[in-house]
């Protein structure tokens, strides 16, 4: 089996949609889509993912099924309740009267969780102060378990770390989908703490990641990442990566801090 996580082209934020760089991006992915050779798609009810999806989806004659789960990853923190949490976060985001408002849970600095090594542990994340003040542990467990869900439709079944290949297949299955939600499918299959690849990757606005099953041994299967937030499409249209993923690459940039 082959699965691709697609990431949604520069996003419009405000309305849900895409920037006008970001159309362009989509038209690109559409145009390079028939070498992705998918069989089958999913997308996420949001509208950039939407609309990322549907150039490609017309480009191959094809239609997409959505699934609520592969919204962006929408677990929060409360860090007002928190006075250790309110050094690991941005005052950047505050209220009218003055307080946090609640953050995404991953959004916090370098600084904080590499002076915590819970958040590294692909167990004790689920520990961290960030999971007990959140519903973290609870929205990446039923995210995983619909995916799961999804992989046992396609012939493959969790079986604690792997994936027992009842009927082991050739088909490619494309999921259309965000950042965050990206990382937490990635760490369930790699068996990592979600931090881990939320911190360390940058999937870039309209990439595609790519991942094969191994079934080395007969009827047990693991995931591989053959690439990992490829823009291939991009520089094949001579479009630069729009910087939507990232923050600033110096403080003194003041872009994105």
């Amino acid at each position: 089996m082959r699965l691709l996580l697609i990431r949604h082209a520069d996003p419009d934020y405000s309305i849900d949609s895409l920037t006008p760089e970001g159309w362009k991006e989509a038209e690109a992915l559409a145009a390079y889509s028939p070498n992705l050779k998918i069989d089958t798609c999913y997308v996420s009810p949001l509208g950039r993912a939407r609309d990322t999806a549907s150039l490609t989806l017309k480009k191959l004659g094809k239609t997409a099924q959505v699934r609520q789960w592969l919204e962006e990853f929408p677990a929060v923190v409360d860090v007002e309740n928190s006075e250790h949490l309110k050094q690991a976060f941005s005052r950047q985001h505050m209220t009218a009267d003055g307080k946090y408002a609640k953050r995404i849970v991953w959004d916090m600095y370098p600084s904080y969780y590499a002076a915590h090594p819970e958040y590294w542990d692909a167990e004790k994340w689920r520990e961290s102060e960030t999971a007990r003040m959140s519903d973290l542990v609870l929205t990446y467990d039923r995210v995983v378990r619909s995916f799961d869900e999804l992989l046992a439709e396609h012939g493959y079944v969790r079986e604690g770390r792997l994936y027992r290949a009842e009927h082991a297949s050739h088909e490619t299955v494309a999921l259309f989908c965000h950042f965050g939600v990206s990382c937490v499918l990635l760490s369930h299959l790699m068996n990592v703490s979600p931090f881990v690849l939320w911190h360390m990757l940058c999937l870039q606005p309209s990439s595609v990641t790519e991942l094969v099953t191994e079934e080395r041994q007969q009827g047990t299967a693991a995931f591989r990442a053959l690439q990992i937030g490829s823009v291939a499409h991009l520089y094949a249209a001579g479009l630069t990566p729009s910087f939507a993923a990232r923050f600033c690459e110096t403080y003194a940039d003041g872009t994105r801090h």
